[in-house]
């Protein structure tokens, strides 16, 4: 499975890395991005068949890159990896589509449980 890691912080996405691998996830391809607007490019580089996108992020936030992709036709499952997690928020991505929602901090387990879907 290849994996697509979105996130303007080097060392959140090092953590989502390491928390891949703790969860279990750590023999899979893992490309990075470091926002929307790079990761429409490694898409179409790697296919992911998943993706883990920050809300925020300059140049292309997360939700952009949501729409962005369903806008295409896309079907990878994308979800958030977020340090806001408001209600409405969570709403608004489910209803754009988003497989998941991930509240930062997290730990492994939470990761885990998460991607376990996506996994089987």
């Amino acid at each position: 499975m290849r994996i697509l890691i979105v996130d303007d912080s080097r060392a959140m996405r090092m953590i989502i890395r390491r928390a891949l691998r703790q969860a279990g996830y750590g023999s899979h391809d893992v490309y990075e991005a470091e926002n929307g607007q790079e990761a429409l490019g490694e898409v179409e580089r790697h296919q992911p068949d998943l993706v883990l996108a920050d809300w925020n992020m300059p140049v292309m936030n997360g939700m952009e890159l949501l729409q962005s992709l369903t806008s295409k036709g896309s079907r990878i499952p994308l979800g958030f990896v977020t340090s806001e997690c408001t209600p409405q928020m969570r709403r608004r991505a489910r209803d754009a589509g988003a497989s998941f929602f991930i509240a930062k901090p997290f730990t492994s387990d939470v990761l885990q449980a998460a991607l376990a879907p996506f996994f089987r």
